[in-house]
């Protein structure tokens, strides 16, 4: 994917880089992201959707309006070709859109919500939800696999308790390991429910961050993974999309991916959940 600097981007729009971000401020719109310098960068589809609808005479604001509904589109075109059982159209979809986001927005604005919207349209017992959640997490997985090597000091341990591949919160978990993995840190994933043998493996090699992840678990089953965590010690321990279910006293990570990536690497680099997490492991109450 292409990415243009504030200068080039203004260029390209011919304001000066002082009105582009004024625009961004304003609208939030076009959206920066940070190269690994802290640089900002944007994406350049987004910066050439905004050109277009400025060159048609619209005023800013309207601009940013059309250049908006025509990424969203892409949403919409997503959900048709999932609810039709095609394949190679949701996959040309998704790719499309790669030309205009970045991979982790991609899957923030348009896989996870198009989801969503399936479900909700035909219920999580529907063929059409089936194709859909599965086509997903094969194309989550393949993404996973063009991940660089792990580059960051310390891994990820992420107990999935979603009921199956099926469940809702399925491809959200996918997701958070493709966006944790693509932001330099090991990953390794395993059913909550199977904690046999696991308190060898996090005493042998303690992860820096262990995540209870999906609602399908009992508050037994919490306390018995959590309860396997002693062996590392002073682990971070979290929760995320636990929904209603009680988080006891294991913060919970933002809900949607990349807020909660960037949670877990705040956690990483040494800074403190908000929350004491010992008194957690080991009791019958959390989950």
């Amino acid at each position: 994917m292409r990415h243009l600097k504030t200068s080039e981007a203004a260029a390209v729009l011919g304001v000066s880089p002082n009105t582009l971000r004024a625009w961004e401020r304003r609208f939030g719109f076009p959206q920066p992201q940070r190269s690994p310098g802290h640089h900002r960068m944007f994406t350049h589809g987004e910066i050439a959707a905004l050109r277009d609808a400025l060159q048609d005479g619209l005023s800013i604001s309207s601009a940013v309006s059309r250049a908006r509904e025509g990424l969203a589109g892409d949403s919409g075109s997503l959900v048709g070709a999932l609810a039709s059982f095609e394949r190679e159209r949701a996959d040309a979809i998704l790719e499309a859109t790669l030309a205009l986001r970045s991979l982790e927005r991609s899957v923030q604005e348009v896989l996870l919500p198009t989801l969503d919207e399936v479900i909700e349209r035909t219920g999580s017992d529907s063929a059409a939800w089936a194709f859909a959640v599965r086509w997903a997490g094969d194309w989550l997985r393949r993404a996973r696999h063009l991940a660089p090597p792990s580059s960051r000091p310390g891994w990820v341990l992420i107990g999935e308790a979603t009921s199956d591949e099926l469940d809702a919160d399925a491809p959200y978990v996918r997701a958070l390991e493709l966006f944790l993995a693509r932001a330099g840190l090991e990953v390794l994933s395993l059913p909550a429910r199977s904690v046999v043998g696991l308190s060898d493996l996090v005493a042998t090699r303690p992860p820096a961050v262990a995540i209870l992840a999906g609602a399908r678990l009992d508050d037994d089953g919490v306390a018995r993974w959590a309860y396997a965590m002693r062996p590392a010690g002073q682990i971070a321990l979290a929760v995320y999309r636990r929904q209603d279910r009680r988080g006891g006293r294991m913060p919970e990570l933002p809900r949607d991916p990349t807020a909660a990536q960037q949670r877990v690497l705040e956690i990483t680099a040494g800074e403190p959940l908000p929350a004491a997490v010992a008194a957690a492991v080991g009791r019958a109450g959390i989950g």
